[in-house]
């Protein structure tokens, strides 16, 4: 069984779901899984992936994890806990279709309930991919080796790192690997990790917020002109100012920053950029505090998109003595072991309410290539938004 802990996933979806729990129990969703690196899966695929994902159903919250979850998260409270205690994977909520080398899945269900399944999932593809194909990885002395270099070369920066690699690691044993090393050899520079299995297992902090759907899911609720906007608002009355990293791309940075008006720039800590030309987004993030009124060095701007050591450097030397900037850095630390790691995905596609029919959403990316979601829809927020 490659899950080991209910916990092994990206500590962002467990913040999501105690958001959802409280605000919309009665919304439902539905993802997708996109091959984006076109990725030709072996024979009997779906059997296995079917099988690893039945044993999901197993896991379930214990005494120390519920007890590590209350101390390190008091902002959860104690009937998330209670709830995510009797929480089991329901493996009827995911649909496995295997045509040739095609692979589809697709899941289906309260979105409370199924927004812990992206991540185990692309992680179940990725080591499966490996396994089943007979692609033989780095000696387990060479990945701690690699590591130990990247977590030095950091050190040496003077940059804070976080570990963000779960969804596409090469495996569970390799993350284990990545995580200890980073621990060992990171110093100061490692502040913690996005798996909230392995902050528990090795002493870190786990790192996270919201990501895009938290916005998709707004944006198809409420409107693409206010879904930045209503959905940080909606953030900040169930955190209270805690988890206060906002994500910005979901309708484009532009689009973003119109919506993040003085209360939300002073609520929220800082932002997160995915997507786009990083060193550009740091100065027009700048500009925007400037232009409120706030200090941009009392700010923090974490980059999160398909990082390695030698964009971390450019951004940290762009952007040093003007705004604080932390790393999340994902698939080059938990499958950098020799082979090509898969370029894979799985979007919420579409949600549902008792009053309201089935809708679409969208994601429209800084990089015109990622927009994700109905074409149909693309255009209408494209539209709305007036972006070209």
């Amino acid at each position: 069984m490659s899950f080991k802990s209910i916990l092994d996933n990206d500590f962002y979806k467990f913040t999501m779901q105690y958001a959802a729990v409280k605000l919309y129990p009665e919304t439902q969703a539905k993802y997708e899984f996109i091959n984006r690196g076109e990725h030709k899966f072996p024979p009997g695929f779906d059997k296995a992936l079917k099988q690893r994902i039945e044993q999901m159903s197993e896991l379930a919250l214990t005494k120390e994890e519920k007890d590590f979850l209350r101390v390190t998260c008091p902002y959860l409270n104690s009937a998330y806990l209670d709830f995510l205690q009797g929480y089991r994977y329901d493996p009827s909520e995911v649909e496995i279709i295997q045509n040739g080398s095609d692979v589809s899945v697709k899941i289906q269900g309260y979105w409370y309930r199924t927004i812990l399944w992206e991540v185990p999932i692309l992680s179940l593809i990725s080591e499966l991919y490996y396994e089943m194909t007979d692609q033989k990885r780095d000696a387990d002395e060479k990945v701690i080796e690699t590591v130990k270099n990247k977590a030095e070369s950091y050190q040496d920066l003077g940059v804070k790192v976080a570990e963000f690699g779960t969804r596409r690691r090469h495996s569970y044993p390799v993350h284990e690997l990545v995580v200890d090393a980073l621990k060992k050899f990171g110093g100061s520079s490692y502040v913690g990790t996005s798996n909230v299995h392995f902050a528990m297992t090795t002493g870190v902090k786990p790192i996270g917020t919201h990501a895009h759907e938290w916005f998709m899911y707004h944006g198809a609720r409420f409107g693409f002109k206010i879904a930045n906007g209503i959905g940080l608002d909606r953030w900040v009355n169930v955190y209270h100012g805690d988890l206060g990293i906002a994500l910005t791309d979901t309708y484009t940075t532009e689009v973003f920053f119109t919506q993040f008006n003085k209360k939300l720039a002073k609520l929220f800590d800082g932002v997160r950029h995915d997507s786009g030309d990083p060193v550009e987004f740091a100065q027009k993030t700048i500009e925007h505090y400037e232009k409120m009124g706030i200090d941009p060095l009392h700010k923090t701007i974490i980059f999160s998109d398909g990082l390695n050591l030698e964009k971390v450097k450019t951004i940290s030397e762009a952007t040093a003595g003007k705004i604080g900037v932390s790393f999340g850095i994902g698939t080059n630390l938990t499958n950098d072991v020799g082979l090509k790691p898969m370029n894979i995905v799985l979007k919420l596609i579409s949600i549902a309410e008792p009053d309201i029919p089935w809708t679409n959403v969208v994601k429209l990316s800084d990089e015109k290539g990622k927009h994700t979601g109905d074409p149909t829809m693309i255009r209408l927020a494209k539209e709305i938004l007036e972006i070209e």
